[in-house]
C-alpha cells in the first residue's frame, strides 16, 4: 500500500514508501512470530523506536509531524536501514526500545 506523499523527490518518496512498508507491515507481522520475542507488534511502536533512534531522542522534537510527510531523505534513508538491520537481527530492537522510553521518561525498570 502506497500512501500519497504529496510533492516529494523520487529518492525521498521511494526511502518513506520502504520506511511504511517496513513498518507497518513487514515488522509487525514479524513481531507477531513466536520466535521474535520483539517488545512491540503495533506499527506506530516500530515508527515511534526507528524514529527516535535516528533522531537521537524524541522524534517529534526534531521532525514534524506526521514524520512520514516531513523526514528529510537522510532521515527516510537511515529509518529504512535501521529497521532492515532490527529485521536482519544485526541490532537489538529491546534496547532500542528501553532507550525510547526512556527518552519519555517511561522507563520503569532498569
Amino acid at each position: 500500500m502506497r500512501l500519497p506523499l504529496g510533492n516529494l523527490d523520487d529518492a525521498r518518496e521511494e526511502a518513506v514508501q520502504r520506511y511504511l512498508h517496513l513498518t507497518k507491515e513487514v515488522m509487525p507481522t514479524l513481531a507477531r512470530e513466536a520466535a521474535r520475542h520483539w517488545p512491540v507488534v503495533n506499527d506506530h511502536c516500530f515508527q515511534r523506536i526507528v524514529l527516535d533512534a535516528i533522531s537521537g531522542e524524541v522524534w517529534y522534537d526534531h521532525i514534524s509531524r506526521p514524520a512520514y510527510r516531513n523526514m528529510t531523505t537522510d532521515q527516510a534513508e537511515r529509518a529504512v536501514k535501521l529497521c532492515e538491520d532490527i529485521i536482519a537481527g544485526d541490532v537489538d530492537i529491546v534496547a532500542l526500545n528501553r532507550q525510547s522510553l526512556s527518552f519519555r521518561g517511561k522507563l520503569t525498570t532498569p
